[in-house]
């Protein structure tokens, strides 16, 4: 049994993970092998496409099954490789797992250029060919309506920023900078409020304010935020067949003043992929939003919803 990939990641689409048969892992006996599955199509990819795979380092050649009415390309692989121990060491490190993502990126990508594919997650296994086969079989008709929903189709990300505003001062801060600021007499008196350390006149109702207005601007802010989000997805849907929005990410380094106010992924079929450079265009000068766009993708964030 595999489990589905739901959320794609930035750059290469590969999706984590593991689809091991519940029953366990496979054997990891010196010398024993297991079937990766890479991905399921229908019809079945030429074999110019397979022939030139190399797939995930170590293994066999990339190869194809047939399940039915549906062809998987597969690869033998060390069922050892992938033993809880060895793959959760391998999690650990991510110039090692961005190596295998990579590679299974890779061979998903180069199929899917051939015919409709749904691609695995990462390390989907079974302990071997009838295995396998026996497996995607079973989930027969639910591949059927991905590769319907999905055929002539490809993924498209889109991330919307806005400038930040520059860093509004703490109501805490103010009063030292204008004691700071404030004339020669009044800071050998101890500031506005004098020896006698009372607060001026209106201070305190000057503090409130000043919070308040810093609250109303962020609200604004907010609310001018998630007007940008919700101009730009409803403009993308109008072009794609669905839409997916993900989790928006924090700038990251303190130099960067970009705030994500969307992070989401369309898919498109693919006679409009032309159309969505010129759509973000349109899109970016009527909100004043910075739209960036990136693909086509193989549609991982689309073959989990049926």
């Amino acid at each position: 049994m595999t489990r589905w990939s739901t959320d794609p990641s930035d750059g290469d689409r590969a999706a984590t993970g593991t689809g091991r048969e519940p029953e366990g892992e496979p054997g990891t006996a010196a010398g024993s092998d297991a079937v990766y599955v890479f991905a399921v199509c229908l019809p079945a990819p030429g074999t110019a496409v397979t022939a030139g795979l190399t797939g995930l380092p170590g293994g066999q050649d990339v190869r194809t099954l047939r399940a039915g009415e549906l062809t998987a390309v597969v690869q033998t692989v060390c069922a050892a490789d992938f033993a809880e121990e060895a793959w959760q060491a391998r999690l650990s490190d991510r110039d090692e797992l961005e190596r295998y993502a990579r590679a299974h990126h890779r061979t998903v990508s180069a199929v899917a250029a051939g015919c409709p594919t749904v691609p695995l997650p990462l390390a989907t296994l079974y302990h071997d060919d009838e295995r396998a086969r026996s497996a995607l079989g079973e989930q027969a008709a639910r591949f059927r309506t991905v590769l319907e929903r999905t055929a002539d189709h490809a993924e498209w990300g889109v991330k919307v920023y806005s400038e930040a505003p520059a860093a509004e001062t703490a109501p805490g801060h103010d009063a030292s900078r204008s004691a700071a600021s404030a004339p020669p007499a009044d800071r050998a008196a101890g500031g506005p409020a004098g020896r006698s350390g009372r607060p001026a006149p209106g201070a305190g109702l000057a503090y409130l304010e000043r919070k308040r207005g810093m609250q109303a601007r962020r609200e604004q802010r907010q609310s001018e935020a998630l007007r940008v989000a919700e101009t730009v997805d409803a403009g993308f849907l109008e072009v794609a067949a669905a839409g997916r929005r993900l989790r928006t990410h924090a700038p990251e380094s303190a130099r960067d003043r970009r705030v994500q106010v969307l992070n989401a992924t369309y898919l498109v079929p693919r006679h409009r992929a032309g159309e969505l450079a010129a759509l973000a265009g349109a899109l970016g000068r009527r909100t004043g939003a910075r739209i960036e766009l990136s693909g086509p993708w193989v549609p991982y964030s689309f073959v989990g919803e049926v």
